[in-house]
């Protein structure tokens, strides 16, 4: 698993890790005999529990039975799943194309009530047009050399959107105002997809603000990220794709979010701002 510099990512790791250190010391037995008795060069072990080298699930089976806790496997196992699911390599996550990807995200989003999404890059997936989303996800397929099911990817994304009308769920989008005016699909795209965005910004459920581009801001762009309620942090990087659940974690994107939203402008002045970006397209 490659490492992030996130500390959600990094403290579940640790915590793996120390499980297993527990293990070992409740058996008796030092890094040099668990690695001896694994057939393992004797510094793998202090590796693993220093969350240098994360195990493999048959690393993990291998020290469960030379400390005699093979009925531990199995809740251990599962919890390098959790560690590895934590931070996830594009070419891992698209490997069985970009539908697949798509339709992953769908739980948390069914089971969120309040949705808070900044982005720097692209309008959000949940609020693009059909042709916005195609010329997007074509570009990421031709870029990375996945396989081609462009077509069922857009239909699972169109697909989620439904949310934005069920139950009591809220939406706040913050979006930079260079993503109004950084071309994806051509102008006629462009256009269709921000006539689209303020008809959406009329929802009662949905708040639509805008970042405005200015040389003297307090809060300088960031990596585009979701937060679910109070819970989880989505972001995506150019790298791969991290979840943060841990709570400290999730509260600083939180506080970013904030920061951002009082720099943002909504209502008229956001819709000015989409307007002139549709303009000076046309």
């Amino acid at each position: 698993m490659p490492a992030s510099a996130s500390s959600s990512a990094q403290q579940a790791r640790q915590g793996l890790a120390n499980r297993l250190a527990e293990l070992r010391r409740d058996a008796g037995l030092t890094g040099r005999d668990i690695a001896r008795m694994c057939g393992w060069h004797p510094s793998k072990s202090s590796r693993i529990e220093n969350a240098r080298t994360p195990p493999s699930a048959e690393d993990v089976r291998a020290w469960c039975r030379a400390c005699g806790a093979e009925n531990q496997t199995g809740d251990l196992i599962a919890s390098l799943r959790t560690v590895e699911d934590m931070w996830v390599a594009w070419r891992r996550m698209e490997r069985a194309g970009l539908r697949q990807a798509q339709e992953a995200r769908l739980p948390v989003y069914e089971r969120t009530r309040r949705f808070r999404s900044y982005s720097s890059w692209l309008v959000p997936g949940i609020v693009q047009t059909h042709a916005y989303t195609a010329a997007a996800l074509r570009a990421i397929q031709r870029r990375r050399g996945l396989v081609d099911d462009v077509a069922d990817a857009v239909a699972a994304r169109m697909e989620r959107q439904r949310i934005l009308h069920e139950g009591d769920k809220l939406f706040a989008f913050l979006i930079e105002e260079s993503v109004l005016r950084s071309g994806i699909g051509g102008a006629d795209v462009m256009i269709g997809q921000l006539g689209h965005l303020i008809a959406v910004s009329s929802l009662p459920n949905v708040s639509v603000g805008v970042v405005p581009m200015r040389s003297d801001r307090a809060r300088w762009p960031v990596e585009g990220f979701w937060i679910y309620d109070k819970t989880q942090v989505n972001v995506e990087l150019v790298s791969g794709y991290l979840t943060i659940t841990q709570p400290t974690e999730v509260a600083m994107y939180a506080d970013t979010f904030a920061e951002l939203s009082d720099l943002a402008v909504y209502g008229a002045k956001a819709r000015t701002l989409v307007t002139a970006a549709m303009d000076a397209l046309r």
